[in-house]
């Protein structure tokens, strides 16, 4: 991957749009450090220390605690993901979208990509008010006198500004750049949170070493727990890496034909089907219904201390709970079935097959076909089901059972860095082969 970096560096054009991209990812980290008038970021952060486990805290994480910091860019590019998600569900259900995603062609997708983007500045009004009135129900809004309803609308507009401008970074990435722009700062929303990991397991060893119960707010953290950390993000990463490339190949031949003097088929080809084609779609739906009721208890002021109905609830939902951890695995199954479900029609490529001559060797064309390629789907559906709720819940299960409080590895984050990661090299390594370099191929 270095050497691929090195290679696209020394070509002129492929430096330019590097350097584009590192200029706009630049303008993120700098927006997500400039505060949004009237709120108390400090006390802000303070407040939404113990979100780790609610729908916030996923949002913090994404936007590389920006949220947490009431920024101009808190919001990230989480109002552009919901849109384009909802927008594809839409597609599915409704056959006007679906005909001009299919039929439209080039004018058809620009039609599509201009709902998404009014759809999310819509999305992210709705999500800047929900957010104000979060941070003034915990009084961390000061008013300056005269100001009123400007105070409120300033807010709110300051968060839609900053998500609708990601937005069109992201875009202006991919079109200059190198890479797909919204991926690339969701990349850097997340990386910018590893310095404070490194600094928590740093001081935690630290203290572990010097015999102390506690430096600063920094929990004191076995050695061998530190090495058993480390080994895991590599295992995992290698994990990542393998199952992102893995795919099931169907075969298919083309059956002979004649057309006036020439022949055409006879060929052999397959129909790829990757193990994990719903990415991490299924942890960010399942993650997100799970925290639901954590998220109502920290509105309710309920935490597992609490007494009855109120405190049994957050005890069965703690995000480090065995509870919520099966419950997590089977949200995890059941959104990977429904999103692969979504996007793979099996009756669809039968009937595409058998329109093309093709037909998959041992099954006749038609219901026959079909069967056996919702049959092959079902199985890698499941393999990369498990696969994805192995990954979301071993880092977990590992920091709890460790006690580490302050530090946790997402997997959804380790997921969406890999795969960001892999999918770039990948974009750099075609553009160098264009030009005739040969990067991984050497």
């Amino acid at each position: 991957m270095i050497q691929t970096v090195r290679n696209a560096w020394k070509i002129p054009e492929l430096r330019r749009k590097m350097i584009f991209v590192i200029f706009a990812l630049l303008i993120f980290r700098l927006g997500s450090a400039i505060p949004v008038p009237f709120i108390n970021g400090d006390a802000l952060q303070s407040q939404l220390a113990a979100a780790s486990g609610t729908i916030f805290g996923l949002i913090n994480v994404m936007s590389g605690d920006a949220f947490a910091q009431a920024t101009v860019f808190a919001l990230s590019i989480q109002p552009y993901i919901n849109s384009s998600i909802i927008i594809q569900l839409l597609t599915v259900a409704i056959p006007a979208l679906e005909r001009l995603a299919k039929e439209g062609g080039e004018e058809g997708r620009k039609k599509i990509a201009s709902i998404t983007r009014y759809t999310t500045v819509a999305i992210a009004l709705l999500q800047s008010f929900g957010y104000y009135t979060l941070i003034k129900s915990y009084g961390l809004i000061t008013v300056p006198d005269g100001y009123g309803v400007w105070a409120a609308i300033v807010i709110i507009a300051s968060f839609t500004a900053g998500s609708a401008f990601l937005m069109w970074l992201g875009e202006q990435i991919t079109e200059f750049g190198v890479g797909n722009g919204i991926s690339i700062i969701l990349f850097a929303g997340i990386v910018s949170r590893v310095p404070s990991m490194i600094q928590t397991l740093w001081y935690g060893g630290r203290a572990s070493v010097l015999g102390e119960d506690a430096l600063g707010n920094y929990s004191a953290i076995p050695i061998w727990a530190i090495v058993l950390i480390i080994i895991g993000i590599f295992a995992l990463i290698m994990l990542i890496v393998f199952v992102s490339d893995a795919e099931r190949r169907i075969p298919v031949q083309y059956a002979k034909r004649v057309v006036g003097r020439k022949m055409y088929g006879g060929q052999s080809s397959h129909i790829p089907m990757k193990v994990n084609m719903s990415g991490v779609l299924p942890i960010i739906f399942a993650q997100s219904i799970a925290s639901i009721p954590a998220t109502i208890g920290m509105f309710a002021g309920w935490d597992t201390d609490s007494s009855g109905f109120a405190g049994w609830l957050m005890r069965v939902f703690d995000s480090t709970g065995a509870i919520y951890c099966v419950i997590y695995f089977l949200l995890i199954l059941g959104f990977s079935y429904f999103y692969a479900t979504i996007q793979f029609n099996p009756i669809e490529v039968s009937n595409n097959l058998k329109k093309n001559g093709g037909f998959v060797p041992g099954f006749r064309p038609g219901k026959p076909t079909a069967d056996f390629i919702t049959k092959v789907l079902n199985k890698i559906t499941m393999f990369g089901a498990i696969y994805l709720a192995v990954v979301a819940i071993l880092p977990i299960a590992v920091t709890s059972a460790l006690g580490i409080s302050k530090f946790s590895i997402g997997g959804t984050s380790v997921i969406i860095v890999v795969g960001v990661a892999l999918e770039t090299v990948k974009q750099l390594e075609a553009q160098m082969l264009m030009r005739h370099y040969k990067g991984f191929l050497d």
